[in-house]
């Protein structure tokens, strides 16, 4: 059986090394144009969060369970990629942040790679990340890990070929099927496959659409900003301060602040500093010593999101042997790799880690009338 995966994000690429680890053909093209992955670095710390549903949830918790046996599977580098740092969270005031607290008590219990959950004082706080300015307490996770989204998708890159996929770096123009098989066009050559994954975020409807689908999936704009900073050590924690922005450390020299949520960009990959103004003056004041002198790259990418924010996969409505997931937003290298493990359990009919109708894409792709 041969599988085409359109789409060389998290999703993209831990399918086809799911595929690829238990022998199958796979083939995943990847043109590069502006994918969240590559730009983006994550927080994987789902456990504290307040949103409602419950089925984004399981899937956010799942994923960051993954991360740990997902990277002990890839190469070597992938250790530098993806690092259990610990998560320092703040709120608005003392009454939120002790519901914080009581939130990842209670959820230690069926995730206990939360590891410890406690509030720490300002004294605390500085022993934990010396260049942190604060008199504010927080909520300290010690299972709280950062990844960084080009790093990882290098490894995955480099595991998929070893594993014996194919990735191509081309832009696919059309899908049809024919004879049983999907055809797949590029610029260059048509070649059919069994089974075909679309993880092309935001982009999902360039391929729909002419196959006669209604597409409810939009492009939101993420600049993320790279400084060069000097650390006192390597594993500083990450931070998730109060309005737009995190603090992500990586390694001895860098940091990271972002990223920002910009709805109406559309595919805009123009970098614009006045969009990350805000949300660097929202951070400033933990990190004064940091300043816009010290930027070194902006990372620029589009992420999907729908109209109800919540990501989908699985099997397309009315079609045969045609996948899909989009819709991820800005917790795409969370949810991203339970994702891809799923979508490639669904193509080998083995059960899936969580009941995959509850990712439906039904409500969310529909037949143009």
């Amino acid at each position: 059986m041969k599988v085409g995966i359109i789409g060389g994000g998290i999703v993209g690429k831990t399918t086809a090394h799911y595929l690829t680890k238990e022998g199958m053909e796979v083939v995943l093209f990847d043109d590069d144009k502006g994918q969240a992955t590559k730009a983006s670095a994550g927080i994987i710390s789902p456990w504290l969060s307040q949103r409602r549903n419950q089925n984004w949830y399981n899937l956010a918790r799942m994923g960051a369970k993954l991360y740990p046996s997902l990277i002990a599977e890839l190469d070597e580098q992938a250790a530098l990629s993806y690092q259990q740092v610990g998560t320092l969270m703040f709120k608005k005031n003392p009454k939120t942040l002790d519901k914080t607290l009581a939130i990842g008590t209670k959820r230690l219990l069926e995730s206990p790679e939360i590891g410890n959950v406690k509030k720490v004082t300002p004294e605390e706080i500085n022993a934990l990340y010396p260049e942190l300015t604060t008199n504010e307490e927080a909520v300290f996770l010690s299972g709280g890990a950062r990844v960084d989204g080009k790093s990882l998708l290098e490894s995955l890159t480099r595991t998929i070929q070893q594993q014996g996929g194919t990735i191509k770096n081309e832009r696919v123009s059309s899908i049809v099927r024919k004879n049983d098989q999907w055809l797949v066009s590029t610029n260059n050559e048509q070649e059919t496959f069994d089974y075909i994954v679309l993880a092309v975020g935001p982009w999902l409807s360039e391929l729909l659409t002419p196959l006669g689908f209604e597409v409810d999936v939009r492009p939101q704009k993420g600049q993320l900003l790279v400084f060069h900073h000097e650390n006192t050590r390597s594993k500083l924690p990450v931070v998730i301060p109060t309005g737009e922005g995190d603090i992500i450390p990586i390694g001895d020299d860098k940091l990271l602040i972002g990223a920002t949520h910009e709805n109406e960009q559309d595919f805009d990959l123009t970098v614009d500093i006045s969009a990350t103004q805000e949300m660097f003056n929202n951070l400033h004041h933990y990190l004064p010593d940091v300043s816009m002198d010290d930027l070194k790259e902006v990372r620029v990418g589009t992420r999907a999101y729908t109209s109800d924010f919540l990501p989908f996969f699985g099997f397309i409505p009315h079609t045969t042997q045609l996948l899909v997931a989009s819709g991820l937003g800005s917790s795409g290298l969370t949810t991203g790799p339970m994702i891809g493990k799923m979508l490639a359990q669904l193509i080998t009919k083995q059960p899936t880690e969580l009941d995959a109708t509850n990712y439906s894409p039904d409500p969310y792709i529909t037949p143009l009338h």
